[in-house]
């Protein structure tokens, strides 16, 4: 279950270069973090970074286990991505690490058969990806940190999400 969430937040994180390029998109967020209701993401990347990452939504807001979430992700891709990119991912619980992993970014796209494959080319892109959330995901908050590079070890991408499976302790009245 782990490997799922951590893959699932993985397409999210590093979504953006494998979708169909879109012209014309302006940014839609500018701040570097992101806070939603259940979820929120922090852009920790630089301006020189390979993907310039504009925004990360979601639906449902907040992510329910057992249920369909579907992630949007849009950014440019400053540069080609080649083969040997790659990506470090940190899931934490707490402060308690779940999951430690390097992902072949462009092996992860061949496996999902991603209509872009590696080298993926400069340009900005979107890319929407839907996966059903196992229901037996804890009720806990989870933090996953993301820090990708090319294949000449250059940063790509930085990213650390949180997402909040808690049910709230009372109900909100409206």
């Amino acid at each position: 279950m782990v490997r799922f969430l951590s893959l699932s937040l993985l397409a999210l994180a590093a979504g953006s270069a494998f979708a169909a390029p879109q012209g014309g998109q302006e940014v839609i967020l500018d701040d570097p973090a992101h806070t939603l209701e259940g979820w929120s993401y922090e852009n920790c990347g630089l301006p020189e970074d390979v993907i310039q990452l504009e925004s990360i939504s979601v639906t449902p807001d907040p992510p329910q286990p057992g249920k369909e979430l579907t992630v949007t992700a849009v950014g440019t891709a400053t540069d080609v991505i080649e083969d040997g990119a790659y990506a470090d991912v940190v899931v934490k619980l707490g402060l308690v690490k779940l999951l430690s992993r390097t992902f072949d970014v462009c092996q992860e796209a061949r496996t999902a058969n991603t209509s872009i494959q590696c080298p993926v080319q400069k340009g900005k892109y979107t890319v929407v990806q839907s996966v059903v959330l196992p229901r037996e995901i804890p009720r806990a908050k989870f933090t996953v940190n993301v820090r990708g590079y090319t294949a000449n070890d250059d940063p790509m991408l930085c990213l650390d999400l949180k997402v909040d499976f808690m049910k709230p302790p009372f109900y909100r009245f409206w």
